[in-house]
C-alpha cells in the first residue's frame, strides 16, 4: 500500500475544510436525523475523500456522510470521518481532524491496520498502524512515535473531551491519584497517547465508528492499546450498528482493570 497516497488524501480534505472554515461570512449549520450538526465542510472533504479513495481501487467505504459499495463484500473497507469534530470546527478551535481507516473484516467485526489522522489548523498528522509503525509530520516534530513507557514520571496525564466529561469521568479519574488533565477535542486526544504527550483518553460517552478507529490504528502502531468495556481489544461494527461502547486508549494496561471495574 502506498501509505503516503492515503496521508495526501487526508492533507488535501484538511485543505478544502481550511478554505471554508477561513472563510470570514458565519458557517452555515444543519443538523442530520440524528441531530449531529453538518456543515459544507464535512461535505466538501467527504466528497474529495470518496473521489480520491476510488482512484485507487474499488474497496468499500463507509463513511460518516454516506456509503460507498457494501464493506461485506471485501475483506477491508476504507472508514472516513472527513470532518471529526464538527462542533469543534464551528466553534473555530482548531480541535478538529480529517480521519481515514483502513479496516480489515473478520466475519461482521473489524479491527484498524490503518490510519491517518490530519489536523488541519496545526498542519499536523499522525498515522500508521499495524502494518506500518506509527509517525508523526508537522511543525512540532517529525518522525517515528511511541507511547509514553510504562514508568512514566508524575503525575499522570489523562486527556478527556473538552465538552464530554461526566460522573463515570469523575469516578476513573479519582482512581489515578495524582492527575493532570488535557483538554482537547475529537480524535486528538488518541494521537496524543501515541505520540507519548499523554497517558490515557477513557471514554465513557457516545461515539461512532469512524470518530476513533482512525487513531486507533495509530496508537495500535505506537505500542499502545485501545481496550473495550471487557478490557479485550477494541473492534468494531461498520454495517448493523455503528456506535461503538466505552472505551479506553492508553500507553499499556496499567489501567484496565480499574477500568473494567466501572463498566
Amino acid at each position: 500500500m502506498d501509505f503516503d497516497k492515503i496521508v495526501q488524501i487526508a492533507e488535501l480534505a484538511g485543505d478544502a475544510i481550511l478554505d471554508i472554515y477561513n472563510k470570514s461570512e458565519n458557517i452555515k449549520v444543519e443538523h442530520k436525523s440524528d441531530k449531529s450538526p453538518l456543515t459544507e465542510a464535512d461535505l466538501a472533504a467527504h466528497n474529495l475523500i470518496v473521489e480520491e479513495l476510488k482512484k485507487i481501487d474499488n474497496t468499500p467505504i463507509v463513511s460518516e456522510e454516506g456509503n460507498e459499495g457494501n464493506p461485506l463484500t471485501s475483506d477491508t473497507c476504507w472508514l472516513v470521518d472527513p470532518l471529526d469534530g464538527t462542533k469543534e470546527f464551528i466553534k473555530r478551535n482548531g480541535m478538529f481532524t480529517v480521519n481515514i481507516a483502513l479496516m480489515s473484516r473478520k466475519r461482521n467485526r473489524w479491527t484498524p491496520i490503518f490510519g491517518v489522522v490530519h489536523a488541519p489548523v496545526s498542519k499536523t498528522t499522525w498515522f500508521g498502524g499495524t502494518i506500518t509503525p506509527s509517525e508523526r509530520r508537522g511543525p512540532g516534530g517529525t518522525g517515528l512515535m511511541m507511547v509514553n513507557p510504562s514508568s512514566p514520571p508524575q503525575p499522570i496525564r489523562l486527556v478527556a473531551s473538552g465538552t464530554h466529561r461526566g460522573e463515570k469521568d469523575e469516578l476513573f479519574a479519582k482512581k489515578l491519584g495524582h492527575y493532570d488533565l488535557v483538554r482537547m477535542g475529537s480524535s486528538l486526544k488518541a494521537c496524543i497517547v501515541a505520540e507519548g504527550s499523554a497517558d490515557l483518553y477513557p471514554r465513557f460517552g457516545p461515539t461512532s465508528c469512524w470518530d476513533i478507529a482512525a487513531a486507533h490504528a495509530i496508537v495500535s502502531g505506537a505500542g499502545g492499546i485501545v481496550v473495550g468495556p471487557s478490557g479485550k481489544n477494541l473492534d468494531y461494527d461498520l454495517v448493523e450498528n455503528v456506535l461503538n461502547p466505552y472505551f479506553l486508549v492508553a500507553a499499556d494496561n496499567r489501567w484496565t482493570e480499574d477500568w473494567v471495574e466501572l463498566q
